[in-house]
């Protein structure tokens, strides 16, 4: 099995050289990279919904639900960045020593990616509340990425993150269910 793992990732690693060192692309990536650091866009997207939602939507609940998200959220990085990262003790990729950006290089195991996990377990709720999947998971796509265009993570680290992250942002809605009636689509975004 870990034979397939090495494989997949020096094949990923592969198409993922091609396009450091490619000064827009390292600035986008490093950015992207940073915002994910404590799941700072996800909470910041949970802080404007609190604090804007109810207002534009009249939605009183909405405010609760954004604050659910984000528990939710801080849950789940404390059990990732805790007791499941000290099973797994993956060591880091170490083929890129010089980079064009400042960069926060963590001292945990690779496995899983905390970006990926968070990223993942924030989209599904969101997707659970407004839909816009694509909105949502590209966006951890994207931050999940660009933990492997850094130099940081393993592709394989991602992958396994992207799916622990929907896990527990499932099992957290079992537990910790929203009422659906409380809940709407976002509105259709008429144009491109």
């Amino acid at each position: 099995m870990m034979e397939y793992v090495h494989r997949f990732d020096r094949y990923v690693e592969e198409a993922a050289h091609h396009f450091r060192r490619r000064p827009t692309v390292d600035r986008l990536m490093y950015a992207l990279s940073e915002s994910g650091t404590h799941s700072l866009v996800w909470h910041g997207i949970n802080l404007a919904d609190a604090l804007v939602g109810p207002a534009l939507t009249g939605d009183a609940d909405r405010r609760r639900r954004a604050v659910r998200r984000s528990v939710i959220q801080v849950c789940e990085q404390a059990l990732v960045n805790g007791p499941v990262k000290m099973v797994f003790r993956r060591e880091r990729p170490s083929h890129i020593d010089d980079h064009p950006h400042d960069l926060r290089v963590p001292v945990t195991s690779s496995f899983p990616s905390g970006h990926a996990t968070a990223g993942f377990c924030a989209a599904t709720l969101l997707t659970e509340e407004f839909g816009r999947a694509t909105l949502w998971y590209g966006a951890a796509t994207a931050i999940g990425w660009s933990r492997v265009h850094v130099g940081v993570h393993h592709p394989s680290d991602v992958a396994g993150g992207a799916i622990i992250g929907v896990t527990l942002a499932e099992i957290a809605e079992r537990l910790w269910p929203i009422n659906r009636r409380e809940t709407a689509p976002m509105p259709a975004v008429d144009g491109p």
